[in-house]
């Protein structure tokens, strides 16, 4: 956890720097000013690390919410459960209590609220409708979904995860945020 001196009002847990990004871009879309609001977007570095984040905040700290992928559920539902936050919880109950379960993920949920011709006239503006034509040629990927295969091309080279974050959350019509992303937001607004 960031020490800025000054204890956050509220804290959004998240996986990676891709969510990270997307959080405080979506909240800039929507002119919130997290710093103002005392809110803190924690980059986890790995779901995993999740357990060792909550004894460190512990129950009664910041308003908490977060942000995990669907295979990282289980890892984030055994993390609230010990330290405190409740036992044999739901996805609801998780909800209840600030935690959203992307579908697969972010970047899967992102790209069904635009859509694959949309993402691909993202990638083609900028610059790097080569690159996913490249895997889309692959045997492996050939025959695949386009969603699947743009998936998979935010998931692969260098930063363009994080890069791609932004651009995607900066292309949605704020009508059409994917709900985890929506939710994790609002609860942390919460007073």
């Amino acid at each position: 956890m960031e020490s800025s001196g000054m204890q956050p009002r509220a804290i959004v847990v998240v996986e990676g720097e891709s969510d990270q990004v997307a959080v405080e871009t979506l909240a800039e879309r929507r002119g919130v000013d997290l710093r103002a609001l005392g809110i803190q977007v924690e980059r986890l570095g790995g779901a995993h690390r999740i357990g060792k984040f909550l004894q460190e905040v512990g129950v009664g700290g910041p308003r908490l919410s977060g942000l995990c992928d669907a295979g990282e559920e289980p890892v984030f539902r055994r993390a609230l459960e010990r330290a405190g936050f409740g036992t044999d919880l739901t996805r609801g109950d998780m909800e209840r209590l600030g935690f959203y379960v992307c579908d697969a993920d972010l970047e899967e949920e992102l790209i069904r609220a635009l859509g694959a011709p949309r993402v691909e006239e993202i990638i083609r503006a900028n610059d790097d409708l080569h690159r996913l034509q490249k895997l889309q040629q692959m045997p492996e990927w050939r025959d695949r979904a386009a969603e699947e295969q743009l998936r998979r091309f935010m998931g692969s080279g260098g930063r363009r995860k994080i890069r791609y974050a932004q651009l995607l959350v900066e292309a949605l019509d704020l009508d059409r945020v994917p709900r985890p992303l929506d939710r994790v937001l609002a609860h942390s607004l919460q007073r």
